[in-house]
Order: structure tokens, then C-alpha cells, then sequence
């Protein structure tokens, strides 16, 4: 699989900016990526960047309704992806400065 279809987006969100002050970012990815393939597309996207580990989890789907039609969100793969102390990710970067 090639990295920029392992590593499909960014997790927007209060705890992956939390997260990413503690150089820890967080991906949407593949559902059939593993671990090491994950770590792999990271260097190969971003080249200065050394992974030191990598947690994944499953998000579930949640009931959605909207008016009388309901239905339920998709499932996705999340990736927490723990980066070397001092390295950055500059996807996350332009973000943070929106915080404060």
C-alpha cells in the first residue's frame, strides 16, 4: 500500500491538539493498516520526522438521526502516532496557533 493511502487525514480535534503539545499526533488511516505499516508511511511522508511508537484503535459507529430518517456514522481506524522529542509534524503546526 502506498504511504498517502495509509495515512488518509489529520484528526481534527481538542484532544489531538492536546496531544500534540506532548508530540503525540493523531491520523485517520487505513482500516487494514498495521501498526508497522503506519509507522513506515509517517517517515516516508514526512522525512525528518523518527516514530517512536505507534497505538491504534478502532472507532465505532454511532446511531445518528435526522428527523424520522436514522442511521448510524462510519466506522474508522484511528492512529496515535508518537514522534521523537523535538520533532514536529508541520500539518499540526499551523493549528496550534489557532488555541489561543
Amino acid at each position: 500500500m502506498d504511504p498517502s493511502q495509509i495515512i488518509i487525514r489529520p484528526v481534527v480535534s481538542e484532544k489531538s491538539y492536546v496531544l500534540a503539545a506532548a508530540d503525540k499526533y493523531t491520523f485517520r488511516v487505513h482500516p487494514d493498516a498495521h501498526k508497522t505499516q503506519i509507522r513506515q508511511a509517517v517517515e516516508a511522508l514526512f522525512p525528518d520526522v523518527k516514530v517512536v511508537a505507534v497505538r491504534t484503535s478502532s472507532v465505532k459507529s454511532k446511531p445518528k438521526r435526522r428527523g424520522l430518517t436514522s442511521g448510524r456514522t462510519r466506522e474508522w481506524k484511528k492512529a496515535i502516532v508518537q514522534v521523537r522529542p523535538g520533532d514536529t509534524i508541520p500539518i499540526f503546526q499551523g493549528l496550534q496557533g489557532l488555541e489561543g
